[in-house]
């Protein structure tokens, strides 16, 4: 985690275990579009699985979609803490929602060695990150915004997800979180086309 601030501002950039959990449980059951906003495909690519023998006699797959994005919902909203509890082998947590409580039971192991091997990069990226600077960036999108209009910022704070997606670029989620891809940082003028707007909202 990276917090870059000021006076009455701050903005912290992280990434997130259970939502690449979650990642690999869309992707793994075919779930393309799923979500709001709809973000892109993981990366590296996850391989599909039929998941329709599991989820037949609970609902089958558009069942097994309608849970996944209440549980993305409940991801987005709690960040950074995690909400619901990922507790295997058995779930509890995901009672009420017998397909994806399937789904995590037959895909954990696998989503969880995926998303540490993901959390090990981004590692190696924010050092990277931080030995050449990169998120100076965020500073100087910020005091560009207050040059421009001759005054303090206004009192904010906003939050980064960055996840391994193979699309370069971010999505706003209102009022002050945007998922991004974690490689978009290092265009920083693709960066700054995404950030820019959503900071002279905010500052």
């Amino acid at each position: 985690m990276h917090q870059t601030g000021g006076s009455g501002w701050q903005i912290t950039t992280d990434t997130s275990g259970p939502m690449m959990i979650a990642l690999y449980v869309r992707d793994a059951a075919g779930l393309d579009g799923a979500g709001h906003p709809a973000l892109s495909h993981a990366a590296p690519k996850i391989r599909h699985a039929d998941h329709s023998h599991l989820t037949a006699d609970v609902g089958g797959l558009s069942v097994l979609k309608t849970e996944w994005e209440a549980w993305w919902a409940q991801l987005l909203k709690a960040h950074p803490q995690t909400s619901p509890e990922l507790s295997p082998p058995g779930f509890e947590a995901f009672g009420n929602s017998p397909a994806l409580q399937r789904v995590l039971q037959a895909h954990f192991g696998s989503a969880l060695t995926w998303a540490r091997e993901r959390r090990s990069e981004y590692a190696e990226l924010e050092a990277e990150r931080a030995a050449i600077g990169a998120d100076q960036l965020l500073e100087d999108m910020v005091d560009d915004r207050l040059l421009e209009v001759g005054r303090d910022a206004r009192d904010f704070t906003l939050t980064i997800i960055e996840l391994p997606l193979n699309e370069q670029r971010a999505w706003y989620l209102e009022p002050d979180k945007i998922i991004m891809s974690h490689q978009l940082m290092g265009q920083p003028d693709l960066f700054r086309s995404y950030v820019q707007p959503v900071v002279e909202i905010l500052a």
